[in-house]
């Protein structure tokens, strides 16, 4: 009796901990609160070079640790509770429904790009392809629902229809493109679940542990990515910090216009940590500052492969793939930015 109560405290216990952690996401995003360094350029040049990390880490920390503590949680719950038979089935780089899902499921997850990397990993340890995946980390942060609604808003929702085309198909064109590579082959080879013989034929049915059991798993799943991914994103942000506060100001603009401004746009706005709420609030002052609409694109679309973004993947599934899907979001961004600008004459 006394084990009976003790698992049911215990249960109780982590779900309450699992809705207040959603609870203060949903607060969070009510009170349209940045989940992201706040400091401007300016402000980070006035410290020391020594002060400059600690400053912007402060801040981040400040603001983004509600969004990377809701992500490690759901990285968990995922990895826990999703049948990885069906994510092996239906997420597959060989199926046209593994990419779609992914296209699907990605406007929902309303977080930035670092926070996408402990859910990008769980959907891989649960054994999906590595081109759905891929699809699924490059989509949610550049076409997620409040990204598109902050885009439209602020920007026009022209710009926002726009960058929901132009996401999809960069998505899926790196998620096709790295399946078929060695190294991305090897990759979803490394994850893919081993089950045995008895297993596959079905003479064994597995029995699940008790919920409690299952939620400190998950917890403990979201902790062991924690681990492993953040003290390479906070590295990625120390070097980010870096980059913002030394970068002249008069690059950013008064170069941001042609096929130049699109090219520095995608340099600039891809490799900066420059998460949804500042990045498109940035975007519409760059625009009153000259910024080409063609530009701003590009500028946009260089969300999912910031620097700080691409080191923790790398923790993950190596720096073959991530370079990969970099040069792919990349070359994208700078190709569409180019045909929006001439089919709009917005160059």
């Amino acid at each position: 009796m006394d084990d009976i109560l003790k698992r049911r405290i215990k249960t109780i216990v982590l779900i309450g901990f699992v809705i207040l952690v959603f609870g203060l996401l949903i607060y969070n995003r009510l009170q349209a609160y940045s989940l992201a360094p706040t400091l401007t350029q300016a402000d980070l040049s006035k410290y020391a070079w020594y002060e400059i990390p600690f400053y912007y880490l402060l801040d981040y920390a400040s603001h983004g640790w509600i969004c990377l503590l809701f992500a490690f949680v759901v990285a968990g719950l995922f990895y826990e509770f999703i049948p990885k038979e069906s994510l092996t089935k239906y997420m597959s780089s060989k199926k046209a429904s593994g990419y779609l899902m992914g296209i699907a499921f990605a406007p929902f997850f309303t977080v930035c790009s670092c926070t996408m990397v402990p859910i990008f990993a769980s959907i891989l340890f649960s054994g999906a392809g590595i081109g759905p995946a891929i699809t699924f980390l490059l989509m949610a942060p550049s076409a997620n629902v409040l990204t598109i609604v902050v885009t439209g808003e602020i920007i026009g929702w022209d710009m926002a229809l726009i960058r929901i085309v132009v996401s999809i198909i960069t998505a899926l064109l790196a998620g096709v493109i790295i399946s078929r590579t060695s190294w991305g082959k090897a990759i979803e080879k490394k994850f893919k679940p081993k089950r045995s013989k008895a297993h596959k034929s079905g003479l064994v049915q597995l029995v699940k542990p008790p919920l409690d059991e299952r939620l400190w798993s998950a917890l403990k799943f979201g902790g062991f990515l924690a681990k492993k991914i953040l003290p390479y994103f906070v590295g990625g942000l120390i070097a980010v910090s870096y980059v913002e506060a030394w970068m002249p100001q008069e690059l950013v603009t008064g170069y941001l216009t042609g096929i130049t401004g699109i090219f520095l746009a995608s340099v600039i706005g891809g490799p900066l940590y420059t998460p949804t709420l500042v990045e498109v609030a940035l975007g519409k002052t760059l625009l009153a500052l000259g910024m080409s609409k063609a530009a701003l694109l590009s500028w946009l679309m260089g969300q999912p492969y910031d620097i700080a973004n691409m080191v923790a993947v790398s923790r993950i599934v190596k720096w073959k793939v991530v370079i990969s899907y970099a040069l792919i979001a990349l070359a994208c961004s700078i190709l569409f930015g180019i045909l929006y600008g001439i089919m709009t004459g917005a160059l």
